[in-house]
């Protein structure tokens, strides 16, 4: 039997095959949850990697482009046919493109909100029943210091990350009353691709695995009335 401060729970994570999903997804199982991770793309393995052999029979891995909402239910229905009900879940899947606005093809504008935003859209639209069925639950999506303040060259990342503070915000009004509480993370540069990409030369002020400290705060720690925040972690 697990143990942990999240034992008996289930845990779902977007974006788990690398950075701050992958180390999130691995925390989470770490603390006794039963966690279905998914990507769009395996290079270099993902979450269950990161875990002992006795340890990865309790938890799933899947293959899930989240920007398209039938390879999004498939995911979903495959979680509730192997792990049962979620009580988390952590919208972490995302991408970013350098670029100015003028400059722009509306190809990667599309694609960069379709990754980051639509995405946690879809996962929320699929899960939520299930989670309602609980009658409780933590929905914890992943912003950016970048969804609090411009970025010259990330236009389109800043409106996509501007917009999963939105949501948060609207959503966790929406689920109140069936005591499901919304918040998000907001991190400033941690040591991933991602900031290698975006914002080439940053220095990075934290870890992954620093910043799933926070994501488990939310899943396991936090009041159920925290609810609606967006948990700023940059000075």
């Amino acid at each position: 039997m697990s143990t942990g401060k999240l034992a008996g729970k289930v845990a779902v994570v977007t974006g788990a095959s690398r950075g701050i999903g992958r180390a999130i997804a691995a925390l989470l199982a770490s603390e006794g949850a039963a966690v279905a991770g998914c990507a769009r793309q395996v290079n270099r393995g993902h979450f269950l990697d990161d875990l002992n052999e006795a340890e990865r029979a309790r938890h799933l891995f899947a293959v899930c482009d989240v920007r398209r909402s039938e390879e999004v239910r498939s995911f979903r229905d495959l979680v509730l046919a192997h792990l049962g009900a979620p009580d988390i879940l952590v919208n972490n899947a995302g991408m970013v493109a350098r670029s100015s606005i003028e400059t722009m093809p509306e190809e990667t504008w599309d694609d960069v909100l379709a990754a980051n935003l639509t995405s946690t859209f879809l996962v929320i639209q699929a899960f939520l029943p299930s989670l309602r069925g609980r009658g409780r639950g933590r929905i914890i999506n992943i912003g950016s210091v970048a969804g609090q303040r411009g970025t010259p060259l990330l236009g389109a990342y800043c409106a996509a990350k501007h917009g999963v503070v939105g949501l948060t915000r609207a959503l966790a009004k929406e689920l109140r009353s069936d005591r499901i509480a919304v918040n998000a993370i907001c991190p400033g540069s941690v040591d991933t691709e991602m900031l290698a990409v975006g914002q080439p030369g940053a220095k990075p002020e934290m870890t992954p695995v620093e910043l799933a400290r926070v994501a488990l705060f939310l899943a396991a720690d936090a009041p159920a009335a925290m609810t609606g925040q967006s948990v700023d972690v940059f000075g």
